[in-house]
């Protein structure tokens, strides 16, 4: 029988996005089981929380990195291709093996599926992250939860070290109707033996610290690192024992990331995991990048800014990294090139964005994405001409042309905003990056 294809693989995962979303450990614990438990093989991080995740993931495994080691993380969602969501020093699998990975696990799936179940799409690229990991034997993992913690695939994982960044209101409908309840979801990851790290707080931090204390782990409570500037590069936080530290990573909020990742290194040196000094940190944290997260770009010398600020929080930190970092860009009106989906809070997301006065007055392209979900571009164009009557405002239905339109426009930045399948999408044409190509 001849071996499945890259794209036969995803098309059998994509299928199983059918199963929707079914919290739960049974059969990722039964995957894993068949697979010969290749997660017991591996130590490092697991990390939750409402926001945050994968800026954590980035700043930590760049100083680990920066230290000699081989870092395994699991950043998502995906931007250009589903490949980038198991990587190894931030390369991701190559397409031939992420294919032999999908073929090996999928018998297993349907076999369990009699007495469990059937796997969901992320259960299954659980189990085929943790049969990759094994394989390539990394010094250290640095894993990020999907949905909530106690009950998602990657908490059949117990790496030693649980991080929880911040908690608040999202995903309501699987996780609880308040922030305690959802806290209680996320500080399930705590295992007993480890070491915890989280930047909670208030209730949800009350929460975090009573599953600790229960199970006698001890646990570091962060605050965001001082802010004491930013640049076009980045910000520059005070950080224990390093001081004046320079963070490759735009936006004020990354100095609470920042602040969670240098713990995160604490607590797998107190582990016995890993060591990155200060050197290596330092390094590590100005050199981190994390695509298409207030990413900026040159582009036959435009500069353009890529941020999913796909919700009001994300619209409203996008907002503030653009009036910081408006004096480091090019001169000239924004252009804003946005999408979005029709079942977000779009009124929120534009009132979040017009925070900035710079992005009040741009010109905005509007434009819709290939997805079932998605906002028709004249009915976005229409919500921004009402709530943001300075600014002017087209619609141009399909992405590739609307790209074009905005490069076209007038001299000026151009910040793309409100989907990351939109920033994935733009990302996909302005980078040609070799490790991304799955052909």
């Amino acid at each position: 029988m001849a071996s499945l294809t890259y794209q036969g693989a995803i098309s059998a995962l994509s299928d199983r996005g059918r199963f929707g979303i079914r919290l739960g450990l049974g059969r990722t614990r039964a995957l894993l089981r068949e697979l010969g438990n290749p997660h017991e093989q591996i130590r490092g991080a697991l990390v939750a929380g409402t926001n945050g995740k994968g800026s954590v993931l980035a700043l930590a495994g760049a100083a680990l990195q920066a230290a000699g080691y081989r870092v395994a993380t699991t950043p998502k969602p995906h931007l250009v291709t589903y490949r980038e969501r198991l990587q190894i020093d931030g390369r991701p699998v190559d397409p031939v093996t992420f294919a032999r990975l999908v073929e090996e696990v999928l018998p297993i799936a349907e076999r369990i599926s009699r007495r469990h179940g059937d796997p969901t799409e992320f259960e299954l690229l659980t189990a085929v992250v943790f049969r990759w990991f094994a394989e390539e034997q990394p010094d250290v993992a640095l894993v990020e939860v999907g949905l909530g913690g106690r009950l998602d695939a990657t908490n059949a994982w117990d790496g030693g070290v649980a991080a929880i960044t911040n908690v608040a209101l999202d995903h309501m409908e699987q996780l609880g109707p308040t922030v305690e309840a959802i806290a209680r979801e996320k500080a399930a990851i705590i295992e007993r033996g480890d070491v915890a790290v989280t930047g909670a707080t208030g209730s949800a931090l009350a929460v975090v610290r009573r599953r600790a204390a229960r199970l006698r782990v001890p646990l570091t409570i962060t605050e965001p690192a001082p802010l004491l500037g930013w640049d076009r590069d980045g910000i520059d936080v005070e950080l224990p024992r390093l001081g004046r530290t320079q963070v490759g990573l735009r936006g004020r909020h990354q100095a609470a990331n920042v602040a969670v990742a240098d713990a995160v290194l604490d607590a797998l040196q107190t582990a016995g995991i890993a060591s990155a000094g200060g050197a290596s940190r330092r390094a590590g944290y100005a050199s981190a990048v994390w695509p298409g997260r207030m990413e900026l770009l040159t582009v036959a010398r435009r500069d353009v800014l890529l941020d999913g600020a796909h919700n009001p929080a994300g619209a409203d930190a996008l907002a503030q990294a653009v009036d910081d970092l408006r004096p480091y860009l090019q001169p000239g009106r924004i252009t804003l090139l946005t999408a979005t989906m029709a079942d977000k809070d779009v009124d929120g997301l534009i009132a979040g964005l017009m925070r900035s006065p710079e992005l009040a007055r741009a010109r905005v392209v509007a434009t819709s994405l290939d997805a079932a979900r998605a906002l028709p571009a004249e009915a976005l164009s229409e919500r921004w001409r009402v709530l943001a009557p300075n600014a002017s405002v087209e619609a141009v239905p399909e992405v590739r042309g609307a790209l074009d339109h905005a490069l076209e426009g007038p001299d000026g930045p151009l910040v793309v905003a409100g989907s990351l399948y939109l920033v994935g999408a733009v990302r996909g044409r302005l980078v040609d990056d070799p490790a991304l190509r799955d052909g």
